[in-house]
């Protein structure tokens, strides 16, 4: 079985580590504990791993956020990759912050990453797994937020919701999404 295990985030330092790049930040942990390290590939970059004898393909976009779509159509069409094993992360303004919300389809949310995505690949139904980033910002400065950094509080924080997120794409790849959600959505 394989997996493509999709962090979205847009390249360049300026945006490292920002709240908009969660999805690679969770990649990268992710990276990490399989003992993996990403190359530069075709639209983005892309880390190998096997998690019980499932093949994972962790995805970092390197498009920007708004062209997602293209990256995620060609690494599920070049792997023969299933939509049912596709796992999109990424930053949700709606959720408080901190909170983990896996789903198995809905609509892009207002999240022009997401809205791309189900563009190019021509559904809704694919498992996304939201990171709440909170709402805390002065009306109009909403860019700004999103594209700020994490006080230090917040990365403690962060970096504790990041090791649940590993777990739910682990349980979402062995599994599977329904299992993950009852497991984990609303804790």
């Amino acid at each position: 079985m394989k997996y493509l295990i999709v962090g979205l985030g847009n390249i360049g330092s300026e945006y490292a580590h920002t709240r908009h790049n969660i999805g690679f930040d969770t990649l990268d942990a992710f990276a990490k504990a399989s003992n993996v390290v990403f190359s530069t590939r075709r639209y983005g970059d892309v880390a190998e791993t096997k998690l019980k004898g499932h093949q994972l393909f962790l995805l970092k976009p390197s498009t920007y956020m708004n062209l997602s779509g293209n990256a995620v159509r060609y690494w599920l069409q070049q792997e023969n990759i299933p939509i049912e094993n596709l796992l999109v992360i990424v930053d949700d303004l709606a959720l408080p912050f901190g909170t983990l919300r896996l789903k198995p389809k809905g609509s892009d949310g207002g999240h022009n990453g997401l809205k791309n995505i189900q563009e190019l690949i021509g559904t809704q139904v694919y498992a996304r797994l939201r990171f709440g980033i909170g709402n805390e910002f002065v009306h109009g400065s909403q860019v700004d937020f999103v594209l700020g950094k994490f006080s230090d509080d917040d990365e403690k924080v962060k970096q504790e919701r990041i090791t649940v997120a590993l777990d739910i794409i682990k349980t979402f790849c062995l599994a599977g999404v329904q299992t993950a959600m009852n497991q984990y959505n609303n804790k």
